[in-house]
C-alpha cells in the first residue's frame, strides 16, 4: 500500500482537551456535549470530526461513482449522523447514518448511487463489519 496523504493530529486532554493538526489548519478545543454531561459550548467533540470526515470523504465517493455512471449531479448533500452508544454491558460504540439529499435525481437511482459510493468510500471499507452503517435518501426529520 502506497500513502498518498498522511493527516497527523495530536489529540490532548480527552474529551474535554485539544486537537491540532502537524500543519496548523486544525485547531480546536474539544468539548464534552451537553447530552453527555458536559458544559457543551464554544468546542467540538470525536463524534463531530468523524461525522465531518466521513461525510465528505463518502460526498466524494458519490461524485466519482456518478461521473463514471455518468449521472450529472448538482448541489448533492450528505449529512452523517454519528452516534455514540452505550450498550446494556456498559460498553460504548458507534453507529452512523448517512443521509443524501440528491436535488432533481430519482430515489431508485440515488439510492444505486448511496450503494455505490459505499462501496468505494475509504471510511465506508474502513467501518464495514466494525459498526453498523445505514444509508437513507433524503435528509433527516
Amino acid at each position: 500500500m502506497k500513502p498518498l496523504y498522511t493527516a497527523v493530529v495530536t489529540a490532548k486532554g480527552g474529551r474535554e482537551g485539544h486537537v491540532h493538526s502537524s500543519d496548523g489548519i486544525l485547531d480546536l478545543a474539544l468539548k464534552l456535549p451537553q447530552s453527555m454531561g458536559g458544559p457543551g459550548g464554544n468546542g467540538t467533540n470525536p463524534e463531530q470530526l468523524f461525522a465531518a470526515g466521513y461525510s465528505a470523504c463518502f460526498e466524494s465517493a458519490l461524485a466519482l461513482v456518478a461521473r463514471q455512471k455518468k449521472i450529472p449531479l448538482a448541489d448533492v448533500s450528505l449529512i452523517a449522523h454519528v452516534s455514540l452508544n452505550k450498550s446494556d454491558a456498559g460498553d460504548f460504540d458507534l453507529s452512523v447514518e448517512l443521509h443524501g439529499v440528491f436535488p432533481g435525481i430519482g430515489r431508485g437511482e440515488a439510492e444505486k448511487l448511496m450503494q455505490a459510493a459505499h462501496q468505494v468510500c475509504p471510511y465506508s471499507r474502513a467501518t464495514r463489519g466494525n459498526i453498523p452503517v445505514k444509508l437513507v435518501v433524503g435528509a433527516a426529520s
